[in-house]
């Protein structure tokens, strides 16, 4: 039985349970199998993206720049689920302590804004490449980039800062038990005794207006491209030029997809266990899909394993 301390007229919880996926324990092994398969995927991808970018000098570049950052934050929100997840489905207690629910909330919502932010980064990059070529590398310089980087993990350390701190300021009534896999916000107000309007307010506010600002960002720079990749008089220009976004373009529909359903949607329409499933995909799928994503719809990618795998090869 999780610990819980009386203060007063205030309930301390000391440690939480996370309900998971299932309640029949017979599934809990092959969903360990899959999960730990998904993660180590996952870990193997995002980690060789990075190197890889990191070791060939054509991928030293700004896209690349922000790419290997992406993958970083998917690296890294993906490790801040996954392994208490996986713990949790061979053990018969799947408690977690106060203190780590709440650092888990704080990794997970810092390097998730963060991510919003840079593939906003990202969409102005390819704006800049497609629409105006010829100052590509005057705009996209590094002091801008490395700015651009800086304002996204700020950015999301703070506003997952104010969310973690309202959210574990709250008391919470006799129940410990979340009905999720993780320490997500909505399932933790779902407990709360206190008036939560206060959270509610800027949890549509903070994540509505990062979510908001860069998908517009998003938009708009893609409409530019869009109208300039159209007036390419050639088929295989216009190919080309389209094949540059495509891989952005598809881990943007993934990612905002399931955000935008996840954290802007009135309180009443809440399924938390509907939400496990959403949340399943943008904490441990999305991050494996995106290394392989940007590796399978780009040539410059494939083309620079096949170098660095030769370079490896006669070097032995």
């Amino acid at each position: 039985m999780a610990e819980i301390t009386q203060l007063g007229n205030h309930t301390m919880m000391m440690e939480f349970i996370l309900l998971g996926f299932t309640n029949h324990p017979e599934l809990e092994v092959v969903l360990f199998v899959l999960f730990l398969a998904i993660y180590i995927t996952t870990l193997v991808g995002n980690v060789g993206l990075i190197l890889l970018i990191h070791l060939d000098s054509c991928l030293h570049t700004p896209m690349y720049f922000f790419l290997s950052n992406l993958s970083f934050l998917d690296l890294s929100y993906s490790s801040a689920i996954a392994p208490k997840m996986l713990t949790n489905l061979l053990t018969q207690s799947k408690t977690i302590s106060y203190a780590g629910c709440a650092m888990q909330m704080f990794f997970f919502a810092a390097f998730a804004d963060a991510e919003c932010l840079i593939l906003a980064a990202m969409a102005y990059d390819r704006y800049v490449a497609i629409c105006n070529p010829l100052l590509y590398m005057a705009v996209m310089s590094r002091r801008l980039c490395v700015s651009l980087i800086a304002v996204a993990y700020i950015s999301g350390g703070v506003t997952s800062l104010v969310h973690t701190c309202l959210t574990f300021s709250l008391s919470f009534c006799s129940s410990n038990v979340i009905n999720h896999f993780f320490c997500d916000m909505p399932p933790l107000l779902a407990l709360s005794c206190s008036d939560i309007h206060i959270n509610e307010i800027l949890l549509s506010a903070l994540c509505g207006f990062i979510q908001t600002c860069t998908f517009v960002v998003i938009l708009i720079s893609y409409a530019y491209v869009l109208t300039t990749i159209l007036s390419i008089r050639s088929n295989e220009g216009r190919r080309k030029a389209f094949n540059t976004c495509t891989a952005h373009l598809t881990a943007v529909a993934l990612f905002y997809g399931a955000l935008l359903f996840m954290y802007l949607r009135p309180r009443s329409s809440y399924s938390l266990d509907a939400d496990k499933v959403v949340s399943l995909f943008y904490t441990v799928v999305f991050p494996m899909l995106n290394p392989l994503i940007y590796s399978l719809r780009n040539k410059e990618v494939k083309d620079a394993l096949k170098r660095t795998l030769r370079r490896k090869v006669f070097s032995q």
